[in-house]
């Protein structure tokens, strides 16, 4: 399979950046996304709600279902799903992109983001999967796919930011567990990070990055294309990482990617 036409895609935090990206990625092959997110009115801060990304999906080709959704309620979620299901006919794949981060050390971390990061992060991960988890047994070639990063035990990961480490490797955890639990119903459970700092807005709120030394969003897009469109029979448990995926798949110019060609890239998180 190489594209997702008529394909069912339940997106968490698609209203903009990654996941919008992943959205529109699959818009163009003519894909049903679900944009389940929080932002339903503009915020000054970050631009992007479910309605512009609706719109964006509908101009790249597909069909959007705009959702908002707190992906920490679980009657939210579950409701979300019903009805994306619904209109569309099931879900075929879940895309748990929505994350809170929050850069600091245990004592400049307020309980309340601490709470934040789990409840988003690895408890929404947890919740999304399981109420999307019906429709994908019933789906031709099911894919779950997180954005987190490969697991590490290395201190140097903890040590300037252990409450967002555990929160984000807490997906990573659902990655293996749900992979061996779902193998047999061919469900594919894997994970995908970006090599380097990707372009976001939500990078452009941390004080001393640039985004001159990123990639784009597109990076990231491409290559999960290139995971939810190969037999979810054949793979399942990994953690891909953007670049190497696109290589694989015959990709060889990755300077289209870079927001500016020729400057050094800095590596994102959680990758040596």
């Amino acid at each position: 399979m190489t594209s997702l036409h008529g394909k069912t895609l339940f997106i968490t935090g698609a209203s903009r950046g990654i996941g919008l990206a992943i959205a529109t990625r699959a818009a163009r092959d003519g894909a049903n996304i679900v944009i389940a997110a929080k932002s339903g009115v503009p915020n000054p801060k970050l631009p992007g709600t479910i309605h512009t990304a609706a719109a964006a999906v509908e101009a790249a080709g597909g069909q959007a279902l705009a959702l908002q959704v707190d992906i920490r309620e679980e009657d939210q979620v579950k409701a979300a799903v019903a009805q994306a299901a619904e209109r569309f006919g099931g879900i075929d794949i879940l895309v748990n992109n929505a994350s809170a981060i929050w850069l600091r050390g245990t004592a400049d971390t307020p309980m309340k983001r601490f709470d934040l990061m789990h409840q988003v992060n690895t408890r929404g991960t947890f919740l999304c999967t399981q109420a999307c988890l019906p429709y994908l047994r019933k789906a031709a070639n099911p894919h779950v796919l997180m954005l987190s990063p490969p697991p590490s035990l290395e201190p140097k990961w903890f040590g300037p930011h252990v409450a967002y480490t555990i929160a984000k490797y807490g997906m990573s955890l659902c990655v293996l567990g749900m992979a061996e639990e779902f193998r047999a119903d061919g469900i594919a459970v894997d994970a995908l990070w970006p090599r380097t700092l990707i372009a976001t807005d939500a990078l452009n709120m941390i004080p001393g990055v640039s985004t001159d030394n990123a990639r784009t969003p597109a990076i990231v897009a491409d290559a999960a294309h290139a995971i939810l469109t190969s037999p979810s029979r054949e793979g399942t448990g990994r953690f891909l990482i953007d670049d190497e995926v696109l290589a694989a798949a015959g990709v060889t110019d990755f300077d289209r990617y870079a927001v500016a060609p020729g400057q050094p890239l800095l590596p994102d998180l959680f990758l040596d």
